[in-house]
């Protein structure tokens, strides 16, 4: 077979189809082909790549790191060609709801501002926006994009980074009038530390100490389930917490908070997402001008 007769999209979207269902059957029913032709696309595919991608077992199958690799690579491939398909489109606009679930920060300090012009763009767009710090199923939670801090972890989604934003340990002057401002990190034992009440990615605050960045673990007398109910915390005097800048330069400006420790700060970064689903065809306008929007207009 000539290069010129190889469909490598068609195989790419059968070997995705035969990863994300598990086996080459579910594969076979999604894509409406036998077992057989499905097992035999992917054995050729691996001859022509000169690769092993699947270890295949009777019970399941299990992707080698240059299948996983090429799965990752399909995925991106896949949505490059439907997205090349939809420029080429004419006539489409954006209509309709898109749900939107993003944590109370993100949403208060940076979305917010930003739907007013949105929506003078797209006017027969409605929004309808809930907040959760908690990582949700964009499925069951029936949202069209989630916008989530650190990275992707779940492959049968889709991320578009929207930028990234550093960390600062802050106190209310009421606060460190009461307790002393900490000077060092031994300092910090004394302290009230707000914490989330959640699982983290780092389950500690991430601080410089002797030409090294270490974790210091939080025992917090204060735990919280979201970054905006941490900020009010530390604006009422309740203790010390690290959160993203964007969410308290206003504060740190107007004096509401005091930057804390900034000579131990690392430098760590935390990046924004919006995540969504990619897999099943063309995303319709009204996500795709918003997901255009964020990417252009998202500043931290």
């Amino acid at each position: 077979m000539s290069r010129q007769d190889i469909n490598r999209s068609g195989e790419m979207e059968v070997f995705v189809s035969v990863v994300e269902r598990g086996g080459f059957s579910a594969a076979a029913t999604a894509r409406r082909m036998t077992p057989s032709a499905v097992s035999k696309l992917v054995a050729r595919l691996e001859t022509r790549l000169g690769a092993r991608l699947l270890n295949r077992s009777t019970r399941r199958l299990q992707l080698t790191p240059e299948g996983c690799a090429f799965y990752e690579r399909s995925i991106t491939i896949l949505a490059d060609i439907a997205e090349a398909e939809r420029q080429a489109s004419t006539g489409e606009q954006a209509s309709g709801r898109i749900r939107i679930n993003t944590s109370g920060s993100f949403g208060n300090h940076v979305l917010a501002p930003l739907v007013p012009a949105f929506m003078a763009l797209h006017p027969a767009v409605t929004l309808d926006i809930s907040h959760t710090d908690r990582m949700v199923d964009l499925m069951e939670e029936h949202a069209d994009v989630a916008i989530r801090a650190g990275p992707l972890k779940n492959s049968s989604l889709i991320a578009r980074k929207l930028g990234a934003t550093g960390k600062i340990i802050v106190a209310s002057p009421d606060y460190l009038s009461r307790h002393g401002k900490p000077r060092s990190i031994a300092d910090l034992r004394r302290h009230c530390r707000i914490g989330f009440s959640y699982t983290r990615a780092i389950e500690g605050w991430l601080l410089r100490e002797g030409g090294e960045t270490v974790t210091i673990p939080i025992t917090p007398g204060l735990q919280v389930g979201d970054g905006e109910a941490m900020r009010h915390l530390a604006l009422s005097g309740a203790g010390l917490a690290r959160l993203a800048a964007f969410t308290v330069r206003a504060d740190i400006d107007a004096g509401r908070l005091v930057p804390v420790l900034e000579e131990a700060n690392p430098g760590d970064i935390e990046e924004f997402y919006a995540v969504y689903m990619g897999q099943g065809g063309p995303l319709p306008a009204r996500v795709r001008a918003l997901l255009d929007f964020l990417a252009s207009h998202v500043r931290f």
